[in-house]
């Protein structure tokens, strides 16, 4: 079970709730499947991975954050009501571009087995939103709309299962609506969508909307994360700057 370093680091905030259930699955069957030895626990959930009292969050909240991922991407590739192979080598070549071969391999690995399972959306956003940051939260909504438009186009259906997972985890219409208008660019006013505003928005409405979602969305905010999850966060940041640049162009302000 190579992908027991994530349920060792999600484990600790997860027991007692929805996905409580998931990683007890998956730990179940990894135990059945692979015979067990000594102390070798390498791999495996180690108890001592688990958070306690005095356990810093910055030990495991990585692994709080890739349970999280690999649960919302398996309901929203159900969201059709089919997954096929195709979509499973789209998400494995996303998370490859974004997070590594290994990281990768064990994703999709605990995917397979988290599409076995019925996903409680609304229950797991709920918990994922009381659990992770909301800098987090807006990269995992980031995330999900990558893994989707990674096939050419986003469904409706997968459209708003999404919008619910950001409403249950949280996340403010406006963020939810710029994250979307940088996968789904449909007219002319794309850059204030980004911004969270409106064309008929004053200059100062624009540097004031401009300068709340550089902090939101600021790099820095999810570099707990990991480099690849931070570099992922870099690219958002500058969709996020280019609005702002399109509209400062636009309107001849500085």
């Amino acid at each position: 079970m190579r992908f027991g370093k994530w349920i060792g680091g999600g484990i600790g905030w997860a027991l007692g709730g929805p996905l409580g259930g998931f990683l007890g699955y998956l730990i179940g069957s990894a135990f059945d499947s692979e015979p067990q030895s000594g102390n070798n626990n390498q791999g495996g959930y180690d108890g001592r991975q688990s958070r306690g009292p005095g356990h810093s969050r910055q030990q495991t909240s990585r692994g709080d954050f890739m349970v999280s991922l690999v649960v919302l991407t398996a309901a929203v590739m159900k969201a059709d009501g089919r997954v096929t192979q195709a979509e499973l080598n789209y998400v494995k070549q996303f998370f490859v571009r974004q997070f590594g071969v290994e990281t990768a391999t064990d994703g999709i690995r605990m995917l397979r087995d988290v599409l076995k399972q019925q996903i409680p959306v609304y229950d797991v956003s709920r918990q994922i939103g009381q659990m992770l940051n909301y800098s987090s939260r807006l990269q995992l909504i980031d995330y999900l709309f990558g893994i989707v438009s990674t096939k050419g186009s986003v469904l409706p259906s997968e459209l708003r299962l999404i919008e619910v997972i950001a409403s249950n985890m949280g996340v403010s219409n406006t963020d939810f609506n710029s994250i979307k208008s940088m996968f789904v660019k449909a007219d002319a006013d794309s850059p204030y969508k980004i911004l969270g505003i409106t064309p008929s928005a004053t200059d100062d409405e624009v540097k004031k909307a401009y300068r709340k979602m550089a902090v939101e969305n600021h790099p820095d905010k999810v570099a707990y994360l990991g480099e690849d999850v931070q570099r992922a966060a870099k690219e958002k940041f500058q969709k996020i700057n280019e609005a702002y640049e399109a509209i400062k162009k636009q309107r001849g302000f500085s």
